[in-house]
């Protein structure tokens, strides 16, 4: 009888995995937890698997849908999923640690993720393909080396203070002048760090050699690019503005419902503090892309300043640049420059969603594609 009560379960449970509908899945390196759910959302049964196990786990199971968190690894399994057949959802994971009840663990995060599957309000994140991954690396590689190279001009300023020598600012010119004093040997550097400065201006020198190549690269894939191409038509968007955006959205916005809706992507829509009749807006709420955000702010920086010197030497403005300058008049500088970069954000969904050019293209393009490098070439 035991034996009949231990099959009669096994096979309940068994024919609960054929019919889940949904499964949440808490993604690890090596370890994977998952949450079986049937069609009216309740928690049915919960395993943790190896890597191999999660994989045959989900062959001849009939799962509608699976729900993960937005993290690493998480667009690979969503291709995975989908290669399968099954429909993905990947959540943002800073809405999913309100759903998690009491202790963190992963069964916890497992059944927060069926929690917040059901919510209506979370827009969950697109599956991205490899290409946009693989663009997007090319961005985060870029930045690790510009911040090392940062670093490195900043170290050897500091040690050239120490030894009384000034630094002109600017990295360009900082590099060089720092240059000529260590080979000048009748500057006040002493002989036993001299090489090793020498060392970190050849490191300097490595590095914005391969920022100008992988820059090379950027250029070469805005070029087949049709997304990249009209993005670049717009002004304050250049190359690695274009190639970071369609990296993030694949050169479609069909996934958002308006404008404004795609600047609040990046964090460029104010905060509102509402109650009541009283309704006021705050600061920009600098939430989601960051990377992006502070691309777009510098590219509103730079057409504000060119405006600036336009209008200056009686050149006529085209309508948005009139408008910049119009709010940089009666406000701060910054603040035009986030007012500016959420207007830039709303006219690259225009141009994405029409796949229509802004304005006269051609000589736009031409300067902006044969930029030789954003860093400083040896």
């Amino acid at each position: 009888m035991p034996v009949l009560m231990r099959m009669g379960i096994g096979l309940r449970r068994n024919e609960s995995e054929m019919h889940a509908t949904t499964v949440a899945v808490d993604l690890a390196k090596s370890v994977f937890q998952i949450a079986i759910a049937d069609d009216k959302w309740k928690v049915i049964e919960q395993q943790r698997l190896t890597r191999s196990q999660f994989e045959r786990w989900f062959h001849n199971r009939d799962v509608g849908l699976v729900v993960m968190e937005a993290c690493g690894s998480a667009h690979h399994w969503g291709r995975w999923f989908n290669r399968l057949g099954i429909e993905v959802k990947l959540l943002p994971a800073v809405y999913i640690r309100a759903y998690v009840k009491r202790n963190k663990t992963d069964a916890a995060d497992a059944c927060a993720l069926l929690e917040a599957a059901r919510c209506a309000d979370i827009v969950p994140v697109r599956v991205k393909s490899i290409e946009q991954q693989a663009l997007q690396g090319l961005h985060r590689i870029r930045s690790r080396w510009m911040g090392t190279r940062t670093a490195r001009i900043n170290t050897l300023r500091g040690f050239c203070r120490e030894f009384g020598l000034v630094v002109p600012q600017g990295a360009r010119t900082g590099v060089e002048a720092m240059s000529r004093a260590l080979a000048d040997p009748n500057a006040p550097i002493p002989l036993l760090i001299r090489e090793s400065m020498k060392l970190l201006i050849e490191e300097i020198r490595l590095l914005e050699l391969r920022i100008a190549q992988l820059e090379r690269e950027l250029t070469s894939l805005a070029r087949q690019s049709p997304a990249c191409t009209e993005l670049l038509t717009i002004p304050g968007i250049g190359l690695l503005t274009a190639t970071a955006m369609v990296a993030a959205t694949g050169g479609s916005v069909s996934h958002f419902k308006d404008a404004r809706h795609f600047a609040s992507w990046f964090g460029l829509t104010p905060k509102e503090f509402s109650s009541g009749n009283s309704r006021k807006l705050g600061r920009i709420s600098k939430k989601g892309d960051r990377y992006l955000r502070m691309l777009l702010t510098h590219g509103a920086r730079a057409v504000l300043r060119a405006a600036e010197l336009a209008r200056r030497s009686g050149k006529q403005l085209d309508n948005l640049r009139t408008w910049a300058t119009e709010i940089q008049a009666r406000t701060h500088h910054n603040k035009a420059a986030c007012a500016l970069a959420n207007k830039l954000a709303r006219v690259c969904y225009a141009v994405l969603r029409d796949h229509t050019p802004f304005g006269s293209p051609q000589p736009r393009q031409e300067k902006k594609l044969t930029r030789t490098a954003f860093a400083i070439a040896a």
